[in-house]
Parts: C-alpha cells; sequence; structure tokens
C-alpha cells in the first residue's frame, strides 16, 4: 500500500506544476474502479509515462496542486489506459479542465498507447 501511495504521489509531483489555471473541478464521469491487480499494473504504466514527461522540454506541468484535482487527474489516466475512454475523450475532458496544456493532454495519451 505504501509502495501505491508513493508512486501516486511520485505521479502527481512530476505531472503538477506550480501555477494556479483556475479549472474548475467537477467529479469525473463514473468509471468502472481498477481490481487490486489492474491497480498495480496502472500504477507501473502511470509511473513510466510520468516519468517521461521528464525528458520533454516542451512538455509543462499542470496545476495539480490539490488532492482532488491529483485524483481527477489519475482516474481520467485510469479510464484512458483501461479503455473506459477514447484517446480522444481523454484529450477532450483534460482541455475541458486545462484548456492551454493540449500538448500535454497528447503527450500523457500517446504515453499510455505506446505502453498498452
Amino acid at each position: 500500500m505504501k509502495i501505491k501511495l508513493l508512486i501516486v504521489a511520485l505521479a502527481g509531483l512530476i505531472f503538477a506544476g506550480c501555477t494556479n489555471s483556475g479549472a474548475s473541478l467537477s467529479p469525473s464521469t463514473s468509471y468502472q474502479k481498477p481490481t487490486p491487480q489492474k491497480e498495480e499494473r496502472f500504477h507501473k504504466t502511470m509511473k513510466e509515462v510520468a516519468l517521461s514527461t521528464r525528458d520533454n522540454p516542451k512538455y509543462n506541468r499542470m496545476a495539480l496542486e490539490t488532492p482532488e484535482k491529483k485524483e481527477w487527474f489519475k482516474t481520467l489516466m485510469y479510464r484512458l489506459w483501461d479503455r473506459q475512454i477514447t484517446r480522444s475523450q481523454f484529450i477532450s475532458e483534460g482541455l475541458a479542465k486545462y484548456p492551454t496544456h493540449q500538448y500535454e493532454f497528447t503527450f500523457i495519451a500517446n504515453g499510455f498507447q505506446q505502453r498498452s
């Protein structure tokens, strides 16, 4: 459990930025929660994608400074990884909250697509 929390915290820190986009957060569309086995595989992939953002100078971190924002983003990524939403839906939902981060949502979607 501690490892999972560490991975989520690491991903949140890597994806999070210091600016405030002013994006409001409403609850995500309902989704099927992961089984423990799926969650473990998702966290591995999420960590790989998160680490890949550090090597990309064009990637600008998003303002995910609250637990609610981090949970929203993690859920959105999980839904993409688990194919509960399409790549296009992932980008669209992300841009609804963070409209200036087209490149970042596309980069993340591509990262998950390459690892699936």
